[in-house]
């Protein structure tokens, strides 16, 4: 068994229009034992910046440690917050640094930049990048996960209209928790439950979402 199977993980970024989801499943276990059902892999930087860590839950941990750790000196020299893009940079840097005795994770980082366009992408244990414009994914769900993500993403997901009132993202949570909970289905190492997060300009939902437990 790979070392970034070992706990099990899914993890996924979509992006929609001014807005982005990041979800990820709730199982941590050792191999085919789960541990715990509650256990989390999505952390927020700041308010419109999250970043997702599948692979090795203690490194996932540590790793976010030092991610705050130089965010936080960022912004005391700064006097800002990071760009997604900087952000990612910043990530990708600190793993290669560690090239010769990596971190065993596979960051997935979303956020919304200048004029509130989404950014999201992913890297390797080393931080080679992989950008794009609809989603990415990570953890040992990513086969399912990317043809999941595939038939059901659509470009400019956002509200709905209903009675003339703008209502919440619900088509872009529909679909990334349906891809999400289908991928995982299929996926014995992760699933026990999803936790997706809505960021939009304005505001940012959190929902758990019920899954499948055996």
């Amino acid at each position: 068994m790979s070392i970034f199977e070992y706990n099990g993980s899914a993890v996924v970024a979509m992006v929609g229009k001014n807005c982005f989801a990041i979800a990820s499943d709730r199982r941590l276990g050792v191999q085919l034992q789960t541990i715990a059902t509650d256990f989390q892999r999505v952390f927020k930087v700041h308010d419109k910046l999250y970043i997702g860590l599948s692979g090795l839950a203690t490194d996932a941990q540590t790793l976010y440690q030092r991610l705050v750790f130089r965010h936080k000196l960022y912004q005391l020299r700064e006097e800002r917050d990071m760009k997604p893009e900087t952000f990612a940079s910043l990530v990708s840097a600190i793993l290669y640094e560690k090239r010769f005795g990596p971190y065993f994770c596979q960051p997935v980082i979303a956020g919304l930049g200048d004029n509130n366009e989404p950014f999201i992408c992913t890297m390797d244990c080393l931080g080679a990048k992989e950008l794009a414009k609809d989603f990415v994914v990570s953890g040992t769900s990513s086969e399912s996960l990317y043809g999941a993500c595939e038939s059901m993403y659509k470009p400019n997901m956002y509200y709905h209209l209903f009675f003339y009132l703008v209502k919440e993202p619900e088509e872009l949570f529909e679909t990334v928790s349906q891809a999400l909970m289908a991928s995982v289905d299929r996926d014995c190492l992760a699933g026990w439950g999803g936790y997706v997060l809505i960021v939009t300009p304005t505001e940012v939902q959190e929902r758990v979402v019920k899954g499948r437990m055996d």
